[in-house]
């Protein structure tokens, strides 16, 4: 694929699931926001958004249908600028008017970008933010153009638009074992809209400072609590004499496989482990817990294993008889799969972007970074972003039901471990 000229692409092996599950509610578009120390000049922020949609030209396209396989088809549509009307995560509905995948939204000193799943993952959305927020400050005279190639946003590289799970495929591998169900939240659905997001804010110094008393990373204590919180509403709910089918904790943690491997992708490249626990054992202490994730997470980020999950997704994209079944019929199939299988594997989500830099130049411009994950499914309820930038570490809890029960307890445990957590309803 040549800069500039129009092309087409199949949607990468992550992605092919996303177009059969999505739908008003479960939108699969994920949301990074940046919220800057001073009020956003549009007149700026235009400009270069425009430098961006240049730079990154492989994201202004459209899902179109095949007849065995949607595929992403280049468009001319330009990125529009929205008011943030502060209802995250919306379906993209795509009319004559308006066909990408993304989009851009402004309130005040909030800059958000939303991207469907389709596009990118956590990685490539990130990326994208922080090519705008460079060319906006470049637009404000804080970077100057000859700083700007320093920060490698200029280059444009063939690999960044590369199916990296193909790449990586290895023949011959065995697959993994098909999980059992885990353990859900018993709450009721709130009424629609049903998406509702809180945040938590937190000194990363003090939970690191936790984290490192247990000689475990932020992650796998957050998945900790995660579980911990769980184990305490299954508990409660078995106390109170509710029947509850099924007894294992499983909490889904994305993992950016660019860290494993060497890939200059900016389309999604990431996996999951899932670290678990096992109710019929009997309660377990937070200690235990702490073991159980940090080994779990020791063994499943193994590229060993890794590549088993890349050969048993990309090798069942591969057989002929999968690949010959019309599109129509392979949505729902990938339909069923998922609500029969996929969501009902898994308890939580625990999406964790790390701690996230700028360049020196403009670090002190940005109060903090919030990741808001795609709306959970009516199975899951609820669901968890994490991003750390500067000394703030913020949590984004999406809920659609009518319960906060899981939010409460979460940070009260945080608050009773001496971490001071400021809550947000809204960013």
């Amino acid at each position: 694929m040549k800069k500039n000229k129009p092309f087409w692409s199949p949607l990468d092996n992550a992605a092919k699931i996303f177009p059969a599950i999505r739908n008003k509610e479960h939108t699969t578009v994920i949301r990074l926001s940046a919220v800057l120390t001073e009020k956003i000049v549009i007149s700026n922020l235009l400009i270069a958004i425009k430098k961006a949609e240049i730079r990154f030209h492989y994201f202004k396209v459209q899902l179109r249908k095949g007849f065995f396989w949607y595929y992403l088809e280049q468009v001319k549509d330009s990125v529009k600028v929205m008011p943030d009307d502060n209802l995250p995560c919306r379906a993209f509905c795509t009319n004559k008017e308006n066909k990408l995948l993304l989009r851009v939204l402004v309130f005040k000193n909030k800059l958000s970008v939303e991207f469907s799943h389709i596009l990118t993952d956590g990685h490539g959305l990130f990326v994208f933010l922080k090519s705008i927020l460079i060319y906006y400050f470049n637009e404000r005279g804080l970077i100057h153009n000859n700083q700007i190639d320093q920060f490698s946003i200029n280059d444009y590289d063939k690999e960044e638009f590369e199916d990296a799970y193909h790449r990586y495929f290895k023949e011959n591998i065995p697959t993994i074992t098909r999980q059992t169900k885990a353990f859900h939240l018993p709450f009721q659905l709130s009424n629609k809209p049903r998406f509702d997001i809180l945040y938590a804010i937190l000194p990363i110094k003090e939970i690191q400072q936790k984290a490192q008393e247990k000689d475990v990373s932020i992650t796998e204590y957050l998945v900790a609590v995660y579980l911990l919180v769980l184990q305490n509403i299954y508990f409660e709910c078995k106390g109170k004499g509710k029947s509850l089918r099924n007894h294992i904790a499983r909490i889904q943690v994305p993992v950016n496989l660019r860290k494993m491997y060497p890939s200059k992708t900016m389309r999604n490249f990431s996996l999951f482990v899932m670290p678990e626990i096992d109710f019929r054992l009997g309660k377990y202490s937070f200690e235990e817990i702490l073991k159980i994730v940090y080994h779990k997470m020791q063994v499943e980020t193994n590229e060993k294993l890794i590549s088993k999950i890349i050969s048993r997704n990309v090798g069942s994209e591969k057989k002929i008889l999968l690949r010959g079944i019309p599109l129509w019929l392979k949505n729902l199939v990938l339909h069923l799969k998922y609500y029969s299988e996929g969501a009902n594997q898994y308890s939580g989500v625990v999406t964790n972007l790390g701690k996230v830099e700028l360049p020196s130049l403009i670090s002190n411009k940005v109060n903090f970074f919030a990741i808001t994950p795609p709306p959970p499914n009516k199975k899951l309820k609820l669901n968890c972003g994490v991003i750390g930038y500067g000394n703030k570490l913020v949590l984004s809890f999406g809920n659609i039901s009518k319960s906060k029960e899981f939010e409460q307890k979460f940070l009260h445990f945080l608050s009773q471990q001496g971490i001071n957590v400021k809550l947000k309803n809204k960013i």
